[in-house]
């Protein structure tokens, strides 16, 4: 009896091991991959890739001004989607195109993860705006939607605030508006995948220019008013 309570006790002992071992190299890998992306990332790759940083803010930020969107905390599997999607012209982007075709698939993954490790900027208001009237276009479609027409609430798949809801749902709060305003466009023009349940371009069929605006602005305000200005003296 005692001898097999022994060999049970080896292979739980072994069994434990090989966990531990496994975990280590995954916590490995992890950590290669993050220090990978953060090189693609702040500085560039030797094949052309310009440093991610010098337009989406050296934190991941974005920038307001010239449109680039965050990337700080926004889920990796989705920025690796993206990615992709450049690299295969899924998603159009004279800008994004060619560095996406030039990283490799485990460059993309990488450089993914870096940036959802890094926290979201301050400032993000999670929590949805209460006393909406429906002359404030922005917020009314964002929270409330317009059921009359068959257009729900931006909130609805993104979450209160925009704050982003998993994988396929993307942050939008903090997103600078010229860059909500020319994705929301993009869908129009068939530059986008439809993505999930081709809901986008259904939705954007129901919006006006105005109302592209409005919800872009909106959502652009959930940041606090400098968390996405690039700082004094910034060459970005």
């Amino acid at each position: 009896m005692s001898g097999a309570v022994g060999k049970v006790s080896s292979r739980s002992a072994f069994a434990m091991c090989v966990v531990t071992i496994a975990l280590g190299m995954a916590a490995t890998a992890r950590a290669d991959d993050m220090m990978a992306g953060k090189t693609i990332a702040t500085q560039g790759t030797a094949k052309g890739v310009a440093a991610c940083i010098s337009c989406h803010g050296a934190k991941g930020e974005g920038n307001a001004a010239a449109g680039f969107p965050r990337l700080a905390g926004v889920n990796a599997s989705y920025l690796s989607g993206q990615l992709s999607a450049f690299a295969n012209g899924e998603r159009q982007s004279t800008i994004m195109q060619p560095f996406a075709k030039l990283l490799s698939s485990n460059g993309r993954s990488a450089v993914a993860l870096y940036f959802s490790a890094l926290p979201p900027p301050a400032g993000i208001k999670t929590n949805d705006r209460t006393a909406i009237k429906p002359s404030d276009i922005g917020a009314w479609i964002a929270t409330r939607g317009r059921w009359d027409q068959g257009l729900p609430a931006c909130a609805q798949c993104h979450g209160p605030g925009g704050i982003g809801v998993g994988v396929t749902f993307p942050p939008l709060a903090g997103q600078p508006a010229a860059y909500i305003e020319s994705q929301l466009h993009g869908w129009k023009k068939g530059a986008r995948p439809p993505g999930p349940m081709a809901l986008m371009p259904v939705i954007v069929s129901k919006l006006s220019d105005t109302d592209i605006s409005a919800v872009a602005a909106y959502y652009a305000g959930n940041a606090g008013p400098s968390d996405n200005a690039a700082p004094t003296g910034s060459k970005q």
